[in-house]
C-alpha cells in the first residue's frame, strides 16, 4: 500500500475503481487512513480531495451511470466505510469535507439520495458550515443535494434555514457563501412555501421576512452571477402565494417583479408574471358561479350605459347573453308551470336539457311558493310533483327521459344529470358521467365541457379542444370551451416556462401553450357576445399572455394592448 508522498495529487484523474469498496470493518481505520493523512492535507482543491478519497476507498467513477450502478450494488459496505472514516476523522476538515463531496455526488442518483437521506445525510453536512475550512464544500454539497433532492429532502434542508441565514449575515461580503445559500434556499424554502398544505407555523419558522430581505440585498450586488440571480428570482416569485404580506412589505421586491416583465428572457418574464398573479390571489374578488336573479333583473331595468348598449347592438342583441338569459328564464318558468298541470316529467326533461345548452343560468334555484296566511311569509308548497325545489327536478327528469331509451334521450338524460352535479359542486361525478356519455355520443360538446371543469390541466385542455370540434355544439358551449382552453393552456404555459430553459422540451411546450391560449383568447373576444360573464377573465388573460410573449417588445404606453390594435 503506497504511503505518504508515493502518489501524485496534482493530476485530475477520475476515480475508476472496482466499485466494491474496501472493507474497513475488520481493520483499524486510523491505520489505513493515517498513512494518507499528510498526502490528503497537502492536496489543493476540493475536486482533487474528492478524487483522492474515491481512489482510496476504491470507488467507481461517480460521474457515470455505470459508476453509480456499482455504488447501488455495494452501497451498504461503501456507506459503512465512508461513515466510519467520517466519524473517526471528524476533526480533519479535508477528510470530512471530501466525504461530504462524495455523498453530494452520490445524491445525484434519486435512489442513492434517498438512502443517504435516511441515514442522516443532512445532519452530517450542516456542522461543516461553521468550520472555515469546510464551509464552501459544505455549502456546495448542500446545494447539490437540494438541487437533485425530492420534496422530503428539500423540506428537511429548509429546517436549517436559520443557520443559512446566519451565514449570510455573518459573511455579507463573501459572495461565494451568499450565492450558494440563495441557490440552496431557492430549492429548499421554495419547495416548502409552494406546498398547498403548508402550515402557517411552518412559514413563520422559516423567517421569510429575513429570507426575502437578504435575497434582495444580494441581487443588488453588481457582481451577482446569473446562476444566483435566476434562483433568487424563483425564490422571490414563488414566495408571493403564501407569503404575500411579507412580499408586499418590501415595495422594491414588487417593483422588481414588475420590471422583470420587460426582460428579454421569456423564463424571467413568466416567473415574474406568475409571482405577480399569485401575489394578489388571496385578496382578489372571487368569480361567482351563481347569479342572483333579482339583482340581474334590477340591472336590466336600470338599463345599460350608452357605450355598452352600442356594443350589444353591434353584436346582435338577440345573441347576447342578457337576452338569452331573459328568454331562457321565461321558458324555464313556463315549463315548470306546465309541469304542474300535466305532470309530464319527460316533456319537462326535454325542455330543461335544451335550456341547459343555451346558458349557464338556465336552471335557477327556486320552487313553487305560496304565502302563509298566518305568517305572511312565502313558503315552498307541495304541488303533487316528486320534487319541491326546481333544481331537484333534474335527476328525476333524467330518469324519466332515460326510460325512453333512444340515443337522443340518453344524451339529454346525461346532460340533465351532469348539470345537477355541476350545480351541487360535484364536479368529479359530472366528469365521470361525461366520460361514459362520450363513449356513446362523442359528438356532444357539452360532455367535453364537463370534463374540462374537473380534469387535470393537460387533460382538461385536451377535452376542451376536442369539444370545440364536435358537431353538436351551441354558442354557449363553444364560448365556455374557449374559456377553458384559454385558462388551461395559459396556466400550463406559465407553469412550464417559470422553470424551463431554452432548448428544454418544457420550454418549447410552454411557448406552444401560451400561443394556443392567446389565439383562443383572440377568438373568444372576436366571436363571443360582449356581455358574456367570462369576457373579463378572457381580457385579463389576453393582457397577461401578450406580456408573457411580447413583454420586451411592448411600447412604454402599452398601445399594443389597445382594443383597436
Amino acid at each position: 500500500m503506497p504511503g505518504p508522498g508515493k502518489r501524485k495529487t496534482g493530476k485530475s484523474k477520475k476515480a475508476g475503481g472496482s466499485g466494491a469498496g474496501r472493507d474497513l470493518s475488520n481493520v483499524d481505520i486510523s491505520t489505513v487512513l493515517d498513512s494518507y493523512i499528510d498526502e490528503i492535507n497537502d492536496t489543493e482543491g476540493w475536486e482533487t480531495v474528492v478524487r483522492f478519497l474515491c481512489r482510496m476507498f476504491d470507488l467507481p467513477d461517480l460521474e457515470t451511470r455505470s459508476g453509480l450502478t456499482k455504488i447501488h450494488n455495494n452501497f451498504p459496505q461503501i456507506q459503512k466505510n465512508l461513515q466510519a472514516a467520517y466519524t473517526k476523522y471528524e476533526g480533519n476538515a479535508k477528510i470530512t469535507g471530501g466525504i461530504a463531496g462524495i455523498w453530494a455526488r452520490m445524491s445525484i442518483d434519486v435512489i442513492l439520495r434517498d438512502r443517504l437521506f435516511r441515514e442522516g445525510l443532512i445532519s452530517k453536512m450542516i456542522p461543516l458550515l461553521d468550520v472555515r475550512a469546510t464551509r464552501y464544500v459544505g455549502l456546495q454539497a448542500l446545494s447539490t443535494v437540494t438541487h437533485h433532492g425530492g420534496v422530503e429532502v428539500r423540506h428537511e434542508i429548509a429546517k436549517y434555514t436559520s443557520t443559512l441565514l446566519r451565514l449570510m449575515e455573518e459573511f455579507p461580503d463573501d459572495s461565494a457563501v451568499n450565492d450558494l445559500v440563495i441557490v440552496t434556499l431557492a430549492h429548499a424554502v421554495g419547495s416548502v412555501i409552494t406546498d398547498d398544505n403548508v402550515q402557517a407555523h411552518t412559514i413563520r419558522e422559516l423567517d421569510m421576512p429575513t429570507v426575502l430581505r437578504l435575497t434582495m440585498v444580494n441581487i443588488r450586488k453588481p457582481d451577482a452571477p446569473h446562476y444566483m440571480l435566476s434562483h433568487a428570482l424563483q425564490l422571490l416569485s414563488c414566495s408571493t402565494l403564501h407569503c404575500y404580506r411579507e412580499v408586499k412589505a418590501i415595495p422594491s421586491l414588487v417593483k422588481l417583479l414588475v420590471a422583470s416583465l420587460r426582460s428579454a428572457d421569456l423564463t424571467v418574464r413568466c416567473s415574474s408574471l406568475g409571482g405577480l398573479v399569485r401575489l394578489f390571489h388571496n385578496e382578489c374578488e372571487r368569480d361567482l358561479h351563481v347569479k342572483d336573479p333579482q339583482k340581474f333583473m334590477a340591472a336590466i331595468q336600470r338599463g345599460f350605459p350608452d357605450n355598452l348598449s352600442d356594443l350589444l347592438m353591434a353584436h346582435d342583441p338577440t345573441k347576447c347573453d342578457t337576452y338569452v338569459i331573459l328568454q331562457t328564464s321565461a321558458d324555464y318558468q313556463k315549463a315548470m308551470m306546465r309541469c304542474v298541470q300535466d305532470h309530464d316529467l319527460y316533456a319537462l326533461g326535454k325542455t330543461l336539457a335544451g335550456l341547459i345548452l343555451k346558458t349557464e343560468f338556465a336552471i335557477a334555484e327556486g320552487g313553487f311558493q305560496a304565502y302563509n296566511e298566518r305568517t305572511g311569509q312565502p313558503e315552498i308548497m307541495d304541488v303533487g310533483l316528486p320534487f319541491k325545489m326546481w333544481s331537484d327536478s333534474l335527476p328525476i327528469c333524467a330518469k324519466a327521459v332515460r326510460a325512453k331509451g333512444t340515443p337522443k334521450d340518453l344524451d339529454m338524460a346525461d346532460i340533465l344529470d351532469i348539470k345537477f352535479f355541476i350545480m351541487r359542486q360535484r364536479i368529479p361525478e359530472a366528469a365521470d358521467l361525461a366520460k361514459r356519455a362520450i363513449e356513446r355520443s362523442p359528438q356532444v360538446a357539452y360532455f367535453y365541457y364537463a370534463i374540462s371543469l374537473a380534469a387535470e390541466l393537460t387533460q382538461g385542455l385536451r377535452a376542451a379542444k376536442k369539444g370545440l370540434k364536435c358537431k353538436q355544439i351551441t354558442p354557449f358551449v363553444r364560448a365556455n370551451l374557449l374559456w377553458r382552453c384559454v385558462c388551461h393552456a395559459g396556466d400550463l404555459g406559465l407553469t412550464r416556462l417559470q422553470m424551463a430553459a431554452p432548448g428544454d422540451t418544457a420550454y418549447s411546450e410552454g411557448i406552444a401553450f401560451l400561443v394556443s391560449a392567446l389565439d383562443d383568447a383572440k377568438t373568444f373576444t372576436s366571436e363571443i357576445p360582449p356581455d358574456s360573464r367570462h369576457h373579463i377573465n378572457i381580457l385579463n388573460w389576453l393582457i397577461l399572455l401578450t406580456i408573457a410573449l411580447r413583454g420586451s417588445e411592448l411600447s412604454p404606453d402599452l398601445r399594443e394592448l389597445d382594443v383597436g390594435s
